[in-house]
Order: structure tokens, then C-alpha cells, then sequence
């Protein structure tokens, strides 16, 4: 007989059930075929079940070009055209913008909403909103400790102040004893649950420091200046990857011998860890996020399930360092890591 299947497997036994696949049970004929016709429908851009066709929209924090948010987005629609979703996107670094973008989808009657509470206060109203409209709200990437009690159904994401706690722990590996963490985004919960969280575990000294994370040359600018004020500093901490290039060349203008890490991965963040140029990452799976988000709403209209039992489902943290970034690269170029 087959195994028992968890996880991703088990969710590919309940798509087959919905589309009257038959597979034998001990056969690998069968199941091959079964996986090839899979493989033929997503290569078509074709759904894998035959639901009806539900409307989902995602608001994010996301500002203008950040390749995080990309990832996020593109896990989103190929689940959605997986499970026959017509998905929209949208987003907004400002929180009151974030909650109008919502608000516009909220009158428009979408089937399901997935957002972030990057800025909870800006978006409490609006989700309360959706939940009185009878429209189920799942909450990624940021906001778990919102998330509950906002309403939505469950948070899929990582933990903000173990990720933070993750990299302190790093840095004390490394033997590292004055760092500096870099936030780009004011009045990001998340950002400053990263760094408090590395605070907590850190034996050494770190201090946050604030930049606009919407002007490249200024946040290159402002670690320039602190490293040359500075020389004790011997690690940078970056909240997101496009933010990692502008701290190396930061270091190098400076004549800084600090380590430079990240958060989140990218192609450069993935080539700079194998070069050595920055010391770890810390990878909260952002192409999961969405893809789970759109999925979990499907399995939500479709079988009334929710995942995680009232706490939320983490995708991260996970520390990437040299050894680990060749075999994560091609599925960072392709843009899934």
C-alpha cells in the first residue's frame, strides 16, 4: 500500500480527490502518469481542480521595488492558478494607503483578502471590516501577534523576535562584539522586533539604526558614516536583501573590516554569501508565504480547513551561510527563494 502522505503530499491527495484522479495504490505506472498530467496543466497555465472562480486579493507593505515582495507575489498567483483563483495585488509602504487599497477590495466583494500588519493600528478597522462582510482574511509576513485577535483565520510567516533572536545567537558564533542594525521602514513592527530580538541574545553591543529605506544612495550614506564614526563596529545587520549591496559598498567606502548580513535572500545575496562578501542570511521563505496564503483560503472556501490551530504557521527563520547558498541559488534566480 502507499504511505501514509503529510504535509505538501497530503494537499496533492486532496486536489487528486477533487479532480477524480484515480491512482493505484502500489502502482508507479500510474502515479507518474498522474504527475506528468500535473506538470502538462501548470506548464498550460491550467487549474488543477475544478472549483469555482474565487477572487483573492493581496495587500502588502511592500514599497516600490523590493524584490522580497516579488517572490511573495509570484508563490501567490502560481498557487492561485493552481487552485482556479483570479488573484489581485496591490500594496502600499504607508499604512493608512494600505488600509484604503483593502477597503477598495472590500466594496468590490472578493471571495478571500490576505494582508500584512506591518503597521497594525493603520489596518485594524479595515480588516474588522472584511471579517463583518463575511470575507475570511489570512495575515503574512508580518503582524503574528495581531493577527488573532484582528479576526483573521491564521498568520503565515516567521516569528519577528525569534528571527531577531536567531541572529544574535549568529553574531555570538561568530565572535562578533558590537553590530549595527540597520531598519528602512519607520514604524515597521516587524523591523523593530528583528532587532530587539537580536538585543535579547546578543552578548555584544548593537545598536539600531534608522534610514530611508526609499533612498538607496542615503541608506549607503548613513552606514558609510556610521562605520567611519565607528571602527568597533565589526557587524551590519540588514532587515531586507536590496538593503545588503548598499551595506557593502558602504563598508568598502569606509574602509570597514565589519561583516555584513542580511535578512531575506535574492540572486546577489545568494552570489555575495558564496563570494564571502556577506557573512549569513536569514530566509523567512518568502515564496511560501504566498503560495500558502492563496492555498490555505482555497482549502478554507473549499473544505472549511484552517491550518495551524490558532497559532501561526512559520516559514522562518532560517540561517543561510556559504555552505548552503550554491544549492539555493538556482531557485533564487528563478525567483522562488
Amino acid at each position: 500500500m502507499a504511505r501514509a502522505r503529510t504535509g505538501v503530499r497530503a494537499l496533492g491527495a486532496v486536489l487528486a480527490a477533487v479532480l477524480g484522479v484515480s491512482l493505484a495504490g502500489c502502482s508507479s505506472t500510474g502515479g507518474k502518469r498522474a504527475e506528468d498530467a500535473r506538470k502538462a496543466q501548470a506548464a498550460a497555465g491550467k487549474a488543477a481542480v475544478n472549483t469555482p472562480r474565487w477572487t483573492f486579493a493581496m495587500v502588502t507593505h511592500s514599497g516600490d521595488g523590493d524584490t522580497f515582495w516579488d517572490i511573495v507575489q509570484s508563490g501567490a498567483e502560481q498557487a492561485a492558478a493552481k487552485d482556479n483563483i483570479n488573484f489581485l495585488y496591490a500594496h502600499s509602504d504607508e499604512g493608512q494607503q494600505q488600509a484604503q487599497l483593502v477597503d477598495s477590495y472590500i466594496s468590490k466583494k472578493v471571495d478571500a483578502l490576505i494582508v500584512t500588519l506591518a503597521k497594525p493600528d493603520a489596518m485594524k478597522a479595515v480588516v474588522a471590516k472584511a471579517r463583518k462582510a463575511g470575507i475570511p482574511v489570512i495575515t503574512v509576513n508580518s503582524g503574528s501577534e495581531q493577527s488573532k485577535a484582528y479576526g483573521a483565520l491564521t498568520h503565515i510567516g516567521q516569528d519577528e523576535t525569534i528571527a531577531g533572536e536567531a541572529v544574535g545567537d549568529e553574531l555570538d558564533a561568530r565572535g562578533k562584539k558590537k553590530a549595527l542594525c540597520v531598519l528602512h521602514e519607520q514604524g515597521n513592527v516587524g523591523h523593530e522586533q528583528r532587532c530587539a530580538g537580536a538585543k535579547k541574545t546578543f552578548g555584544g553591543d548593537l545598536q539600531n539604526l534608522y534610514v530611508d529605506g526609499t533612498n538607496m544612495p542615503d541608506v549607503q550614506a548613513s552606514i558609510e558614516a556610521k562605520l567611519q564614526a565607528d571602527r568597533s563596529i565589526d557587524s551590519v545587520v540588514t532587515l531586507g536583501a536590496p538593503f545588503a549591496d548598499a551595506a557593502v559598498q558602504a563598508k568598502k567606502t569606509a574602509g570597514s573590516k565589519a561583516e555584513v548580513d542580511t535578512f531575506d535572500l535574492n540572486p546577489k545575496v545568494a552570489k555575495a554569501l558564496q563570494e564571502g562578501t556577506l557573512g549569513f542570511a536569514v530566509d523567512q521563505q518568502p515564496y511560501l508565504q504566498g503560495y500558502q496564503a492563496v492555498d490555505l483560503l482555497w482549502l478554507y472556501k473549499y473544505n472549511a480547513d484552517v491550518l495551524g490551530g490558532g497559532r501561526p504557521v512559520l516559514t522562518g527563520p532560517q540561517i543561510i551561510t556559504e555552505k548552503d547558498a550554491a544549492e539555493l541559488e538556482e531557485f533564487t534566480e528563478r525567483g522562488t527563494r
